[in-house]
């Protein structure tokens, strides 16, 4: 039976750490961290994600503000509260909150951010810096891995990982980090074109699953005592399930994250850390 890794545990864990973070660096006479977040539209679900995003800031002592545009936003009109959120200095992280309404370039305003205010890290100079091995920031739900693997006790170096979906957000930057130098992983980057999927999988000591895709990941894709980190979310009939047949996996792993309470937790966690850093604070 594989070792569950925690995701909720150990986020709550790692925000008390952030808080902890932040009363030294208020104490040594800087200003709080601030986040600012601009959500454009009524999304539901982004409405969530915001206020949740907004709790654990309080939580954690770091400021929040958010800006609130219409549906009817215009591009320029976004890339403008962008500019004004640069100049201040007030603030040190900026999320604009996907998606955006088709009439908006998000690339574009993604690009437009201050990389030294970029969170996210979706900046391509903050892209370039982590894929030389000096990151400003890290991705969020790759760093959540990473810290799941970490302090789970998962061993990688001289390991064979294999990623599962190559999207900018989650898959490329997982391979990237996976086989850094201090990770020291061999990594296999594998997707839909991926010849024989499941032969691959069966070779990974390490198996990120990011495909988007329900249940995907049976569990005689498992090599026996590997360690399976289910990035997916996907709503079924049956409730909330990730992208690995976690009944399945269960027993044949080594180490499993659960769907939910696995590496979903983890990235509101990994956002705090990066607002920390930005303002100056320290976070490993």
């Amino acid at each position: 039976m594989a070792k569950l890794l925690d995701g909720k545990a150990l986020a709550k864990a790692i925000r008390e750490e952030i808080a902890e973070g932040v009363a030294k660096l208020v104490g040594s006479g800087a200003p709080a961290p601030c986040l600012a977040a601009v959500l454009v539209g009524d999304n539901p679900a982004s409405e969530v994600y915001v206020r949740n995003k907004q709790k654990a800031c309080e939580k954690a002592g770091i400021t929040s503000r958010l800006t609130r545009l219409s549906q009817t936003t215009s591009h320029d009109e976004l890339m403008a509260v962008v500019h004004q959120l640069n100049a201040d200095a007030s603030v040190h992280g900026i999320l604009v909150q996907l998606p955006l309404p088709d009439a908006i370039q998000a690339d574009a305003v993604l690009r437009a951010i201050d990389p030294a205010k970029d969170v996210d890290a979706f900046h391509p100079e903050n892209v370039g810096l982590m894929v030389q091995g000096q990151p400003r920031y890290l991705p969020w739900t790759p760093h959540g891995v990473l810290q799941m693997l970490r302090r789970g006790g998962v061993p990688t170096a001289g390991k064979h990982a294999v990623v599962i979906g190559r999207s900018d957000i989650v898959g490329k930057p997982m391979a990237v980090l996976l086989a850094q130098r201090g990770r020291d992983a061999t990594v296999t980057l594998a997707h839909s074109r991926t010849p024989d999927l499941p032969a691959v999988c069966r070779t990974a000591d390490i198996v990120v699953a990011a495909v988007g895709r329900p249940q995907r990941v049976a569990g005689d894709w498992i090599k026996p005592g590997a360690a399976v980190s289910d990035v997916g979310i996907n709503r079924t009939d049956a409730g909330l399930v990730g992208d690995v047949d976690f009944a399945a996996a269960e027993p044949v792993a080594g180490w499993i994250t659960p769907v939910p309470g696995g590496v979903g937790p983890m990235t509101i966690a990994m956002l705090l850390a990066n607002t920390l850093r930005a303002a100056g604070g320290e976070f490993e």
